[in-house]
């Protein structure tokens, strides 16, 4: 899949509407149609890079940049303090839907341990 047909890739252009809540040059973070908590943001850097799969050392930059703006997100929805968690899917089985990498930012409730 190229840019030109990914999904958030047009978002991140403007040609899909998105409830946009964060914005810089790297990163950009809007709410989720589908989602699964009360807070549900999901958070992708503007560049197309496929999944986490696809992250090698060039990229520490942008994801310390992805999480700094987790973190503020967090604080402005109120659920830095009680708890939240952020989350990426890789590839198919991992339950990769759309093919950019991007991260769920979930909190606003009592989330499931994970082991």
């Amino acid at each position: 899949m190229t840019d030109n047909d990914c999904l958030f890739c047009k978002i991140v252009r403007g040609e899909i509407p998105s409830k946009t809540i964060y914005q810089d040059d790297a990163v950009m973070a809007f709410e989720d149609i589908h989602p699964a908590a009360p807070v549900h943001i999901l958070i992708i850097p503007k560049v197309h890079i496929t999944s986490a799969a696809d992250l090698s050392l060039e990229h520490a930059d942008l994801l310390g940049r992805i999480f700094a703006a987790a973190s503020q997100i967090a604080k402005e929805k109120g659920i830095a303090e009680q708890g939240f968690r952020i989350v990426t899917n890789s590839g198919s089985f991992g339950g990769q839907v759309v093919p950019h990498l991007h991260f769920h930012l979930l909190g606003g409730r009592q989330l499931e341990a994970l082991g």
